[in-house]
């Protein structure tokens, strides 16, 4: 126990559920005894605790071959990876709220709705199943302008990003990403003139359920308005055109008919 830093507690349960047995248990008294060749299997069970795995997939990859266990560790590199950007994302956000919170700006934001006719468009479009986190939706943006790009196609107005599955899953949601151009290709498509109701959300997208929020308020309090269709995110400023999160401008819309 004192040799590699683990309580008498925890061998006790490593041996009851069946990560790692004594050498050898005294039958009278109870007491387990382990030898220094163990010693290296300690330190694994340590090591894969720091990476994240728990008790029951260390004892499963203790049974790896040592190529088999890398394997697992790269996966889990990236999970790890994955979760730490996603705190970043979240440390951003409370900082952000905080310095508001000091500087007297209030968290509740003032949202202009209306209801605007959009024209026919002219669209290229990648669709992909994704996290809805800034990274991935930029990712997936990136994504578009490139293979616009190779297609040829000349951009005539902004990205948007249009949620195409039932329920809203923010770990696993089809989306389609589309930019407006100008060139018909056969990869491109129209889209019909439509009547949407609408509003700016200026700031970061980790903060733009706000702007939904507001749009379902003016929905409820206007029952003349009837959804007839997904909601649509239009980038109007996105991040090749600012210099901060703050400076990014997003356009709602909710296509609607009027009753």
């Amino acid at each position: 126990s004192k040799f590699c830093c683990i309580s008498a507690r925890m061998l006790r349960h490593y041996d009851h559920i069946g990560l790692l047995h004594p050498a050898a248990t005294d039958e009278q008294n109870g007491y387990r005894y382990y030898d220094s060749s163990q010693i290296p299997t300690f330190q694994r069970i340590e090591k894969l605790k720091r990476y994240g795995f728990s008790l029951a997939e260390i004892k499963r990859l203790l049974t790896l071959t040592e190529a088999e266990l890398n394997i697992q560790i790269l996966l889990q590199y990236e999970r790890v990876k994955e979760q730490a950007a996603s705190l970043t994302e979240t440390l951003t956000c409370m900082e952000r709220d905080i310095s508001h919170f000091k500087e007297g700006i209030t968290m509740n934001r003032n949202y202009h709705i209306i209801v605007m006719n959009t024209p026919e468009q002219r669209v290229f479009s990648v669709k992909r199943t994704i996290a809805i986190r800034a990274r991935d939706i930029h990712g997936l943006i990136s994504d578009l302008m490139a293979q616009a790009k190779e297609r040829g196609l000349h951009r005539t107005g902004p990205c948007q990003l249009v949620y195409m599955g039932s329920e809203f899953n923010e770990d696993m949601m089809e989306v389609e990403a589309q930019l407006q151009v100008a060139e018909a290709h056969p990869d491109t498509k129209l889209l019909p003139d439509s009547l949407s109701v609408t509003t700016i959300h200026q700031g970061p997208l980790e903060e733009i359920h706000t702007g939904y929020q507001a749009i379902c308020q003016y929905l409820d309090e206007h029952p003349e308005y009837q959804l007839t269709g997904i909601s649509i995110e239009r980038y109007l400023k996105d991040e090749t055109m600012v210099s901060s999160a703050e400076e990014l401008e997003t356009a709602i819309l909710f296509p609607v008919i009027k009753a």
